[in-house]
């Protein structure tokens, strides 16, 4: 009967696998996603026993690709970016191309042409996401200076890979001479900007005001289907409309929605099926790696993990230190890069699509890829070290630098709202923790004599260090809602007797918030409209 239902078969077998082995990774300190890759080998084609669907495996991964662009979207920050600028921008252009050179010298070696050999050295010059942020979470240097710096990095580098991805399809069409391709890049761009128009016009407007309407329904299952309606329903409209990938079409639709003031709550609630998904995405692209490949061209095998790992490393190393950054600074940077995931693979399935990349480069990408997961976390724990035993880096919340007072006020975030209520409390003589993710901020706290805790307060680690289990009062002051909630709800877990006090600046973080756990949320607009009617009134 089962050879009847080819698509439940597929989702199964690739989940109930892709379970199994993404545990053991885990367990053996490895990246869930070299297990969720070696799931799709064991039922992929080339391995005996079960075989899965390939047709259909693909189709999954389509979807996978939208949501994990739309997921790209809806947490792509320019502010991040424009702190880290002026490393990360020369650094990551810089790295890229190095890269891309290294691994086109090594398709030409191979005996690639040349448009092959470039996609191949693309692919290899992009760091993973889930992998990148995965690595500096594990050893708490995500809230660091060098963790800030990777991450700008990572988004020069994805916004990169958006726009190749856009461009890639045109210069493979096969168009008469110069003036034809010119013509067809024209023709595309113009597309393109037109798609762009439209999110930015009338997207900016439309996708707020229906979310907002059906979220006034006040039914949570009918918001999260209309969040995937629009993020997967945007990505096709894109590709039938304005002839785009559905990876951008996913990307702007993502970003659109990051202004509403529901995205928080769009971005939580779609989690579950957009990293559902995202799984079934590499067990896709594991099902296309030919084991063989590791027997076959052992040499070409190991060029390519010398390109990610060596190559890269090295690389972006020289090009902290030249921008005047320590060689510890450095390492960390350049050992976060040193892998490659989820956009290589994109670009391989691309060029496979394309004929542009033959069988065997998809192989080498794909055996690169999982050998440089499984690498990166020993070369990151040897520059981790080396990181920390720098005299200029603050200590990180796991570190012994801990509060161990008790009745404390624990305020969240050292900014404009969150440094005016701290001094405020300091003032008055109230025992205060801040935390802060910001190393200079702690540091000249510090300096001064006060407690200050480094890290992202949403960390179990964090808040313990801080004292939550002792505090009377949780104030979380940052102005994201969507990392507020997540903290709000984080205390509440580990501290339920503590008052919790929100900061919103609208009447649906107010809502948010409450939910999550706060006992009030204070919202300016609120507040300063409450203190003029009062004054207006002692005057009256």
């Amino acid at each position: 009967m089962l050879h009847h239902a080819p698509l439940l078969t597929t989702i199964a077998a690739g989940l109930v696998v892709a379970f199994g082995l993404g545990f053991l990774a885990q367990k053996a300190r490895l990246s869930p996603i070299v297990g969720y890759l070696a799931a799709g080998i064991v039922i992929g084609p080339f391995t005996p026993g079960y075989e899965a669907d390939t047709e259909l495996a693909m189709e999954l991964a389509e979807i996978g690709v939208i949501l994990l662009m739309f997921g790209v979207g809806l947490h792509f920050s320019f502010r991040e970016l424009l702190a880290v600028r002026k490393v990360a921008l020369p650094g990551a252009i810089a790295q890229m191309t190095a890269a891309t050179a290294l691994g086109t010298g090594l398709g030409l070696w191979i005996g690639w042409d040349l448009g092959a050999s470039m996609l191949f050295g693309l692919a290899l010059s992009v760091a993973s996401t889930v992998v990148m942020l995965r690595a500096l979470e594990d050893e708490q240097l995500l809230d660091t200076r060098g963790g800030h710096i990777a991450v700008g990095w990572l988004i020069v580098e994805d916004l990169a890979m958006v726009i190749a991805l856009v461009m890639i399809p045109v210069l493979a069409s096969d168009v008469g001479g110069p003036g034809a391709l010119a013509g067809e890049l024209a023709w595309t761009i113009v597309k393109v900007g037109a798609f762009v128009a439209l999110m930015v016009v009338v997207g900016r407007r439309a996708i707020p005001w229906l979310l907002g309407r059906v979220a006034d329904s006040g039914s949570r299952e009918l918001f999260t289907l209309s969040v995937l309606a629009l993020g997967i329903g945007v990505a096709v409209g894109a590709a039938y409309l304005f002839d785009v990938s559905f990876a951008l079409g996913a990307f702007f639709a993502g970003m659109i929605l990051r202004e509403s003031d529901l995205s928080h709550r769009a971005a939580e609630d779609s989690l579950p099926l957009r990293q559902a998904f995202a799984v079934l995405f590499f067990v896709a692209v594991g099902m296309l790696f030919d084991w063989r490949v590791i027997i076959e061209q052992p040499l070409a095998l190991l060029g390519t993990f010398l390109v990610i790992v060596a190559g890269k490393t090295v690389v972006a190393f020289a090009i902290v230190r030249a921008l005047k950054y320590s060689k510890q600074m450095a390492l960390v940077v350049a050992a976060a890069l040193a892998q490659i995931g989820e956009f290589s693979f994109i670009l391989v399935t691309l060029g496979a699509d394309l004929e542009i990349l033959s069988g065997d480069a998809r192989d080498l990408v794909l055996g690169g890829a999982i050998l440089s997961i499984i690498a990166n976390p020993l070369l990151f724990a040897w520059a981790t070290r080396a990181y920390r035993e720098t005299e200029d880096v603050v200590p990180i919340a796991d570190a012994p630098r801990e509060y161990e007072g008790e009745d404390h006020v624990l305020v969240v975030g050292f900014g404009r709202v969150g440094a005016r209520v701290a001094e405020g409390l300091w003032a008055r003589g109230v025992p205060t923790v801040v935390v802060d993710d910001d190393e200079r901020r702690v540091e000249t706290l510090r300096e001064q004599g006060r407690e200050a805790i480094l890290g992202n307060a949403v960390r179990a680690k964090v808040l313990m260090a801080a004292g939550i289990d002792a505090a009377t009062v949780v104030i979380v002051a940052i102005p994201d809602p969507l990392n507020a909630g997540a903290i709000v709800s984080k205390a509440r877990a580990m501290r339920p007797e503590a008052r919790i006090i929100g900061r919103g600046h609208r009447d649906v973080d107010v809502e948010y918030l409450t939910e999550m756990g706060a006992d009030r949320v204070i919202v300016g607009v609120h507040e300063t409209a409450d203190l003029m009617v009062a004054e207006a009134d002692s005057r009256a």
